[in-house]
């Protein structure tokens, strides 16, 4: 079972967060709170393992607050404003959800909370990907992967230091190999490193000198 508590200062978003909770059967709200002070002091005395959060909180930003804990919490924020989410997504939450959102697009933010949940618990200290390609077997630093483009039965890897890496893979069986708080799918040809999103514009990703579109089916996990 996924501990979790809710901080939003607003009371009503809490009601729909824990009427939504109460539909999951793998997630235990535990406590929500509209002051941040007394969320920290309770997820210090007992932590959790999820956080629904939102971002525009009187006193301290949500991001900001989220970097005030000491374990490696799941965080899913909660905003009204989608300009936080390349904010977001660098401090590596696992999904953001812009308000009002549905209980459908509640429930799939829940799942991908417990897909990542059971990925720390079976593999905490995976860092990397280890690829096979040109009868070699690369290991891939998570954080020096930049983007993957699918190339129909093959991908290529695009690295930090300006490598190409082409492996015979299906973009969903190496999607499956990596962290969701990571890693996200923009479109069916492009599954990018989100600490490496420099901005979410119109229908594009910047990525330092690359910009890659995103596809209608993707746009909303992306971007709400």
């Amino acid at each position: 079972m996924i501990r979790a508590v809710s901080i939003d200062d607003e009371p009503l978003a809490l009601q729909v967060i824990t009427h939504y909770c109460a539909q999951i059967d793998f997630i235990t709200l535990e406590k929500t709170f509209t002051a941040q002070s007394e969320a920290l002091k309770h997820i210090r005395k007992f932590p959790v393992d999820l956080l629904f959060l939102d971002i525009q909180m009187p006193n301290k930003n949500g991001i900001d607050f989220y970097k005030l804990l000491d374990h490696d919490v799941i965080v899913i924020f909660t905003t009204a404003f989608s300009e936080y989410a390349v904010d977001g997504f660098n401090v590596n939450a696992t999904e953001y959800l812009l308000k009002p959102f549905s209980e459908e697009r509640f429930k799939q933010a829940a799942l991908k909370a417990r897909n990542e949940f059971e990925f720390r618990k079976n593999l905490q200290i995976q860092t990397h990907l280890m690829v096979r390609a040109d009868y070699k077997l690369y290991r891939l630093e998570f954080d020096t992967i930049i983007f993957i483009e699918g190339m129909d039965d093959y991908v290529q890897i695009h690295l930090t230091n300006g490598t190409k890496i082409v492996a015979r893979h299906a973009m969903k069986s190496i999607l499956d190999k990596l962290p969701n708080q990571k890693f996200k799918r923009i479109h069916r040809s492009y599954i990018v490193g989100t600490q490496h999103i420099k901005s979410i514009q119109n229908k594009t990703v910047s990525l330092g000198e690359f910009v890659l579109p995103i596809g209608d089916t993707y746009r909303d996990v992306l971007l709400t």
